[in-house]
């Protein structure tokens, strides 16, 4: 067989190296390692516990292949002080010649209790003769194909390649207390066997330190960078008019109860961004059920008074619907077009809200992602309002602002996002840092607490007796069915089996079923039936998370609690207590738990301030969840930890403030070494 020209195997090498984000020596110098091996010392096999990576020097006295219970390779070596068991359970014909007996090797790995004593399964096998390294050997991060010494290698060529000169002056250094970022790097790739491998591994060292607050420091000023290009485009300024009859005026009269405190700090925020003639980039955060809604109406009302349009877009056609109909029961009686505009709607019916659209019939339009779609042309959009906005990504929010966006592009809309899920402070700070956030405190007069139970599975027949319990009182029940992570199509069945096996149960009562596969016109039905109270008790899937509003339904049974996140939790548990009624959520459990499950459930029944279980969910899961998409093609942070390193958090971002305003050419400087290839970032 003809070799491959090296040429092509260059390119292969290449291919892989950029799979891992590595295309200039600068990548490579941060691609910072895993973890550490020691292989500077050679161990006697005598003092090997069971748990403990060693490394050790002995003679093959003997190796098998063996085929029971499987096929496996096994060898033993031995060294003055004692005998180890290796084992291969997929293995060459040249590993199996290289355990003749009478060879010698120097053999590494995890070493274990098994059933012949001490082993240690697919060691890693050396030379005896070979020179040992005088540095703890870093293991990187890689992929399919491309070896640790081929890494090695690239980053010490890289390391040979860059200024590894400080981007920070000394003094501010010094300050901070950290070390030099020549010395942090050193140490990271090629760290001493005295050094604290513990401390390594942990990220507590200070070489770690250092690093960290680097890529820290690089997010507040990037951020910082793009609120300044944000705020250098410019929109049309949506003044209130200040009149006993302006639109706001003539709503807030019309309705059935007062806006609290918070939500008049929250509009007149709100109000204040809409009157000038850059850009708004606001985030209005409130827990489940806080009023956000009404907010984002007078939001609406103002803009449109201006004379724009306003469009707000929801994740889900029930959240959309709903949007739409208490929209509607506000402003039609206020003269204002309204129209919606989703991907099942008829062909007429689109047609229809089109041309309103394009003609600027339809002042307030609310919808789905179809409203980001090529077809659809606003007439003059200034406003857009953006729900639940970690569901969507970073594209499909800049693609619908872009539709208020004219030709020569000389203006752009405001942009409001709502989010149920609150922010915990220390991701604010990091990933928020580029917007104004609003947050409504507490919730609005007539929200009942909701008392949470955790009830083990065995104890099912109880709640089903208690749901007909409820029913007679005139109540009604959610029953959310379990996530099934490996197929949609098995989560669809599990609810169809529990809406059967609960209709046989409660014979005397209707039961409802709505999920992700029925159509919109169906989903529509079934949640009609619902809030008229024609339906006694609703199984769901998690498209009643957000958004769902029956003030009747006092109950919600959520199954397997332990699958679910603590956001989605929260976020089910605020489909009751809308009401009068006291309202209770079960989290029907199914051991055993997980030490994870364990927490989120605890977390749920102990507190149900958002703001809370948002922190406890970034201590458990890390950023990701919260921040949903709206770091789409962007890594989260490589090297930080949110849940424990708030004091850097707070540190980088006093000093990205002073770095701003006097020495913008460190910003320069350190932007350079961390955010090269990421210019996206700067447009999320």
């Amino acid at each position: 067989m003809r070799a491959k020209p090296e040429a092509d195997t260059r390119t292969l090498v290449q291919q892989k190296f950029e799979r891992l984000g590595l295309r200039n020596p600068h990548d490579f110098v941060l691609h910072l390692p895993l973890r550490y091996e020691d292989e500077t010392a050679i161990a006697s096999i005598g003092t090997l516990r069971g748990g403990m990576s060693a490394q050790v020097e002995g003679e093959v006295i003997d190796s098998e292949v063996k085929s029971s219970p499987r096929r496996q390779l096994t060898a033993t070596i031995r060294d003055e002080s004692g005998e180890l068991f290796l084992r291969w359970l997929t293995f060459y014909p040249s590993q199996q010649q290289q355990m003749k007996p009478g060879r010698r090797w120097r053999v590494r790995g995890e070493v274990r209790s098994g059933f012949n004593g001490l082993e240690i399964i697919h060691p890693k096998i050396t030379a005896v003769h070979s020179p040992l390294p005088a540095a703890l050997t870093p293991v990187y991060p890689t992929t399919d194909g491309l070896s640790q010494p081929s890494l090695r290698k690239a980053i010490s060529l890289a390391l040979g390649q860059v200024s590894l000169e400080d981007t920070l002056p000394a003094s501010l250094v010094n300050k901070l207390g950290l070390l030099s970022f020549d010395t942090a790097i050193k140490t990271l790739h090629s760290p001493s066997p005295e050094m604290d491998a513990q401390a390594l591994i942990e990220h507590t060292h200070p070489a770690w330190i250092r690093i960290k607050f680097d890529e820290l420091l690089a997010q507040q000023l990037s951020l910082a960078a793009a609120r300044d290009a944000r705020r250098a485009k410019h929109s049309r300024a949506l003044v209130m008019r200040d009149h006993p009859e302006n639109l706001c005026q003539r709503l807030l009269r019309a309705l059935p109860f007062k806006l609290t405190d918070s939500q008049n700090k929250v509009v007149a925020e709100i109000s204040h961004d809409l009157a000038r003639e850059f850009p708004m980039y606001r985030l209005l955060q409130g827990d489940v059920g806080s009023g956000k809604t009404i907010v984002a109406a007078m939001a609406a009302l103002q803009a449109i008074e201006a004379g724009v349009q306003v469009a707000i877009m929801a994740p889900t056609e029930i959240l959309a619907q709903q949007h739409f109909q208490k929209m509607q029961s506000w402003v039609e009686p206020l003269g204002i077009g309204i129209c919606w505009l989703t991907g099942s709607i008829t062909a007429r019916a689109r047609k229809i809200a089109l041309e309103a659209i394009r003609n600027g019939q339809a002042r307030l339009i609310i919808g789905t992602q179809a409203l980001i779609q090529e077809t659809v042309d606003f007439e003059n959009l200034g406003l857009v309002i953006v729900d639940e906005q970690h569901r969507f990504g970073v594209g499909q929010r800049l693609s619908l602002s872009r539709k208020g966006e004219p030709d020569a592009q000389d203006w752009v809309p405001h942009q409001l996002t709502m989010s149920a899920t609150p922010i915990p402070r220390t991701l604010a700070m990091t990933f928020y840092a580029d917007l104004e956030v609003s947050t409504i405190e507490g919730l609005p007069p007539g929200r009942t607490p909701v008392l949470t139970k955790l009830v083990s599975s065995s104890r099912r027949g109880e709640i089903i007796s208690h749901i007909a319990q409820s029913a007679v009182n005139g109540q009604q029940t959610y029953w959310v069915c379990p996530l099934v992570e490996e197929s949609e199509a098995l989560e669809l069945q599990t609810a169809v089996d529990t809406h059967l096996a609960l209709s046989e149960a409660l014979s005397g009562l209707k039961i409802g079923l709505v999920h992700g596969r029925l159509t919109t016109s169906e989903k529509s039905a079934v949640m009609k039936d619902f809030r008229e109270g024609l339906i006694q008790v609703l199984v769901a899937t998690t498209v009643i998370e957000v958004g769902v509003d029956v003030p009747n339904a006092s109950l919600m049974v959520i199954e397997h609690a332990e699958r679910f996140g603590l956001a989605q939790l929260h976020q089910l548990r605020g489909r009751v207590g809308r009401g009068h009624a006291s309202s209770v959520c079960v989290l029907m459990f199914q051991h055993p738990l997980s030490m994870i499950a364990r927490e989120r459930l605890r977390a749920m029944y102990e507190t149900q301030d958002g703001f809370e279980i948002a922190q406890r969910d970034l201590d458990l899961r890390g950023p990701g969840e919260l921040l949903g998409s709206r770091q789409s093609g962007v890594a989260l942070l490589r090297f930080a930890d949110l849940a424990h390193d708030s004091a850097l958090v707070r540190a980088a971002r006093e000093v990205a403030v002073d770095l701003r305003q006097h020495s913008p050419e460190i910003v320069e400087r350190h932007l350079s070494r961390w955010m090269r290839g990421r210019e996206d970032f700067l447009r999320s």
